[in-house]
């Protein structure tokens, strides 16, 4: 499991990286997204955020073109892992599979 971990980790940063506005959001914030990625809350939850319009606002300013891209009903952590082809590790726990946008693991349940 620390290995998938890892692996999706890498993903994570990669695409961020990819779509970094400036060396800050590379090299900082890209590695700190894609850690907090892992964990089991929401995105913005566990980044310190209060909010999902907070949480908009952190990665339209470092990552705009991959903001730009995101459908406004998504949630970021599933789209950030629907743009890697996985499944993030909190999916699996998630109280919210039924009402999520486009949930895999809700489709593979029908």
């Amino acid at each position: 499991m620390i290995e998938e971990h890892q692996r999706m980790y890498e993903e994570v940063k990669a695409l961020l990286v990819a779509y970094a506005a400036d060396s800050y959001a590379r090299d900082t914030i890209a590695p700190l997204v894609a850690l907090k990625s892992l964990e089991m809350n929401h995105l913005y939850e566990d980044l310190g955020m209060k909010s999902r319009t907070e949480m908009g606002k952190f990665m339209a300013m470092h990552f705009p073109d991959l903001a730009a891209k995101k459908p406004k009903e998504k949630l970021w952590k599933k789209y950030i892992y629907d743009v890697i082809g996985k499944i993030a590790p909190a999916c699996a726990t998630c109280n919210d599979q039924l009402t999520c946008f486009t949930c895999i693991l809700k489709e593979q349940s029908a």
